[in-house]
């Protein structure tokens, strides 16, 4: 289903020089006592992964990471590897631990019960293989069944609770002019491949041919009726549905999706489609108000709907019921969707081992659960109160880059003074756990602990909605290797997992780890500032706070850094949309400004130490563009920049240094060198 993109997250995606002699020759290891080494490198930075051949100048993301990226292979089933893989699998293998002890003690709480049986009905591979298509039979004789487009708007809703696709999805959020409250929003949604451009740009050809023949695959392993013509029809529906989308571009105004609209409103501005019974099946109701996230695409898209023959109707939707159900269903379905959604659009050579599917699955369901453990276990209190240090000191930093701004007003700084002391900051973990109460599980019923799971979920969902917002809710698990900032709440919340070298560690350097986890909050607190953030006030409102002349000066400057961006391109024919990308490239090249200045002050006016040969600035660089060392396949990376609003890793290590006057005093970078942008090139936002 579509999603709401208004949490601004450090990853999805998810730097260097030194002197010149660094660049020519590798800097020598510094003798620190083993037991006081940082887990990666003597000090914090992995010396041995970069290529002193490469000028810093030049390209810094290989200058810092070159040797690490020419040996360090991507995993086959993986169509991705940089930190935030290696961190994830590193929470993996410990949530695996977690699940494997409450399986063997499902009598010592009722969570452990939960997750034993979740657990153990995904991995019986042999019992989910003898059942072959048969837990689908049930859905698909209600897709069957709908014969009038008013019946399938109520299908449509019902598929808020499991299996199955809708053109209107619908998503509970803190609404964006009450922020205190919950909302139901109304989202495009509708499409099996990632974007409208896979439908209707020649670019994604081949991609497009893919997906038709995984549509004919899925609807014969289901035993679909005809289903090469099926497949035929579907594509041509979800083609004319892509025509009606916003862009990726679009989606981002933050602005433009707030737009309040009773059902009844809806039904007119939008006819053809069953607006009340819809809202009725999926629980919201017909009476309430709505937010309709992407109101022009609406009429479009119900005018098709209502033009559509039931039989397409119903194959379009037995298809969506195949293909999420597919990863709970025998190996054929498996194998079927991993082909297509793995190898065709990702470039994965081969499937995830069954246990990493299964955490994944038991983490969806139950993934506070699984947190409180996981944080008893891996996470300390000294680590957290040295993020909360770093996060003082980060504010600190900003407070005093907004005060020096040169371009803006006094009117304006003092809004966004107001607005930087409102933030709410978030570290580790919950202070109040989620209760599952309620939710059945039963091992030998994957298929259906997967709906009633969807079930639990969304009527959780639901019980938020009109009520006021829960400070304490998290938006993301522990265990999540990611961060965000939530505009409504104004808050930054750091999951424990992200917590961890290379990232963070408290036996690193400080140098390095401002780089890293510095950045990172830096990163977080510039969302709150960026091209969409900034359009929310310090109580989480959604209004304009600037004035006319100081926003213009800011749109000015971010057009600077986004045409930076949309002149690279990471495999022929794709190049970077600094549109699509610009709030995570401002919050990038913010929060390592952040970082440097926070940095400097924690020196209290002393000289920074030299490591190794490296400076303290060259230290902060390197953190930052270790974090973001990465790997990628062609066809990921075809799909990110299309999709992702985060730049390539390559591009987060190096753009913003080449923006940070800094950078060029830390390394030497000249005139002539390849990265080097003229003073009155660069970027100057935050």
């Amino acid at each position: 289903m579509s999603r709401l993109r208004l949490m601004a997250c450090a990853a999805g995606a998810v730097l260097l020089i030194a002197s010149p002699v660094l660049a020519q020759t590798a800097p020598l290891p510094v003798e620190i006592p083993s037991e006081d080494q940082a887990e990666i490198g003597v000090f914090g930075f992995d010396l041995n992964g970069m290529d002193t051949s490469i000028k810093p100048g030049d390209d810094f993301n290989r200058y810092a990471s070159g040797h690490y990226l020419a040996n360090t292979p991507i995993p086959a089933d993986k169509a991705s590897y940089g930190m935030f893989h290696v961190l994830n699998d590193r929470s993996q293998v410990n949530l695996r631990e977690i699940i494997e002890e409450s399986a063997a003690n499902p009598t010592s709480s009722a969570d452990a019960a939960r997750i034993g049986a979740l657990f153990a009905s995904f991995m019986d591979e042999a019992a989910i293989n003898a059942l072959g298509a048969t837990p689908l039979q049930t859905d698909l004789a209600e897709v069957r069944a709908t014969d009038t487009h008013e019946k399938f708007a109520a299908l449509m809703g019902r598929t808020q609770y499991g299996f199955g696709t809708t053109l209107f999805g619908v998503q509970a959020f803190e609404d964006l002019r009450t922020p205190d409250r919950t909302s139901a929003y109304v989202v495009q949604d509708g499409l099996g491949m990632p974007d409208r451009d896979y439908y209707l740009e020649d670019r994604f050809a081949t991609q497009k041919a893919a997906y038709r023949v995984y549509i004919e695959r899925a609807l014969t392993l289901a035993g679909w009726t005809d289903p090469a013509a099926s497949a035929d029809a579907v594509l041509a529906f979800e083609t004319a549905i892509a025509g009606e989308h916003w862009t990726q571009v679009q989606n981002r105004q933050i602005d433009k999706i707030y737009n309040p609209m009773t059902v009844a409103e809806l039904t007119a501005a939008a006819p053809g489609f069953d607006w009340a019974a819809w809202a009725v099946a999926a629980g919201v109701g017909a009476d309430r108000t709505l937010i309709a996230a992407n109101n022009t695409a609406f009429p479009g898209m119900a005018r098709i709907f209502a033009e559509t023959p039931i039989a397409t109707l119903q194959a379009w939707e037995a298809f969506h019921v195949v293909n999420q159900a597919a990863p709970y269903l025998s190996q054929p379905f498996v194998d079927a969707r991993f082909d297509f959604f793995g190898k065709t659009l990702s470039g994965q050579q081969e499937n995830r081992p069954r246990w990493k599917r299964g955490v994944d699955m038991v983490e969806g369901a139950l993934g506070e659960s699984l947190g409180r453990e996981y944080v008893a276990r891996h996470f300390s209190p000294q680590s957290k109160a040295m993020m909360e240090d770093l996060v003082a000191n980060l504010r600190a930093a900003m407070a005093v880059r907004i005060q020096n701004l040169d371009w803006m007003s006094d009117a304006t700084k003092e809004q966004a003074l107001y607005k930087l002391s409102k933030f709410g900051v978030k570290i580790g973990y919950p202070d109040e756990w989620r209760s599952y109460d309620g939710l059945e599980l039963v091992p030998g019923d994957l298929y259906g602990n997967a709906e009633r799971s969807a079930a639990f979920e969304w009527n959780f969902n639901l019980s938020k909605l009109d009520r006021p917002v829960n400070p304490l809710e998290w938006g993301m698990t522990p265990q999540t290797v990611n961060a965000y900032y939530n505009p409504p709440r104004n808050e930054i919340v750091f999951p424990a997992a992200i917590l961890q070298a290379p990232f963070f560690d408290p036996r690193a350097d400080p140098a390095v780890n401002y780089g890293g986890i510095g950045a990172v909050i830096g990163h977080e607190i510039t969302h709150g500032f960026d091209d969409q953030g900034r359009k929310t006030d310090g109580d989480g409102v959604l209004r304009d706070w600037w004035t006319p002349e100081d926003a213009a000066k800011f749109e000015e400057r971010a057009a600077v850094l986004g045409a930076q961006y949309s002149a690279l391109s990471p495999v022929d024919g794709a190049n970077v949309n600094g549109d699509l990308t610009m709030g995570e490239n401002i919050a990038d090249l913010g929060g390592l400004l952040m970082a440097l200045d926070a940095y400097h002050m924690s020196l209290h006016g002393q000289p920074a130490p030299v490591i190794n040969g490296l400076t303290g600035d060259q230290r902060v660089f390197l953190g930052w563009a270790q974090v973001w060392r990465t790997n990628s396949r062609d066809e990921y990376l075809r799909q990110q920049v299309t999709t992702d609003p985060h730049s390539p890793g390559m591009y987060r290590a190096a753009v913003s240094p080449r923006n940070i006057d800094a950078w060029y005093e830390a390394f030497g970078v000249k005139p002539g060198d390849e990265q080097y942008l003229a003073p009155e090139a660069r970027a100057r936002i935050w």
